[in-house]
């Protein structure tokens, strides 16, 4: 509604974009508005060459984000419950494609929780490439216990990215787990005290900036495309980030620079 504040802040600092879901008073679940104002924002974020990485957190100290606003979809059964029905994916809802169905976004998105992520909370760090935490996170996709399925990728990435039996486990009984489990099967890149996540997640950032853009880009296509397919294939087939890169100025910038004995001046060209 005009003259409402945004459901999510967006600030540029640098080369890196920080992405804030910003409904605190409601563990910043998403409603149909926040995926619009999202969809906005991950077009101009893949877009910008000036920024080469990203964060998306949640404002407050208790949640990234719980996922759907169940209040705006209970509001919505009574009044178009055709509509409200949905199952796989966002395609024919605002915001689409949202990030869980953004599959070639190429740069990388660290994944700032600090405390709960649930449903597409969930779905949504497990969408980014690296996930930072603090020790009092939660985890957990609790759609089942709803009537629901995590329909934002969670059945799919959770068993691609945990062991299967234990993730179908989390799966079909909604149960949560702390950060330090989540750590445990490698959902989780690193987990701290709450005081000291900020300062985790400009390290990892700092670590990311020293790297050639286009080579980070580079990795996280190889990674994710040849995820799924028997070894010689992935080895011939074709990456289009890897022939940039490969063609690239900063392919022999990095060489030199080391030749050198001196910090290497990245251009992502």
């Amino acid at each position: 509604m005009t003259g409402e504040p945004p459901r999510v802040r967006y600030e540029k600092r640098g080369r890196v974009a920080w992405i804030t879901l910003s409904r605190p008073e409601v563990l910043n679940a998403m409603d149909l508005r926040t995926h619009a104002e999202l969809a906005e924002i991950w077009d101009d974020f893949e877009a910008d060459d000036e920024i080469w990485a990203g964060v998306l957190t949640g404002a407050g100290e208790r949640a990234f984000s719980v996922g759907q606003d169940l209040k705006e979809l209970v509001r919505r059964i009574e009044g178009e419950p055709e509509r409200a029905v949905s199952s796989f994916g966002s395609r024919g809802k605002p915001g689409y494609p949202r990030l869980t169905e953004r599959f070639s976004q190429p740069k990388p998105l660290i994944a700032r929780v600090n405390g709960y992520a649930l449903g597409g909370g969930f779905e949504l760090a497990m969408a980014c490439d690296i996930v930072l935490a603090a020790e009092h996170a939660e985890f957990g996709l609790p759609e089942a216990r709803l009537g629901l399925i995590a329909g934002a990728g969670g059945v799919f990435r959770l068993t691609r990215q945990a062991p299967f039996r234990v993730a179908l486990g989390h799966l079909m009984t909604g149960r949560r787990m702390s950060a330090a489990r989540a750590y445990e099967l490698g959902l989780v890149n690193e987990v701290v005290p709450g005081e000291r996540l900020d300062e985790c997640v400009e390290g990892w950032l700092a670590d990311l900036l020293r790297c050639a853009p286009l080579a980070v880009r580079a990795i996280k296509e190889a990674a994710t495309v040849s995820a799924t397919l028997p070894l010689p294939e992935a080895f011939t087939a074709r990456y289009v980030w890897e022939e940039r890169r490969m063609h690239s100025s900063d392919a022999q910038e990095g060489p030199r620079a080391f030749v050198e004995k001196r910090e290497p001046k990245w251009t992502g060209e």
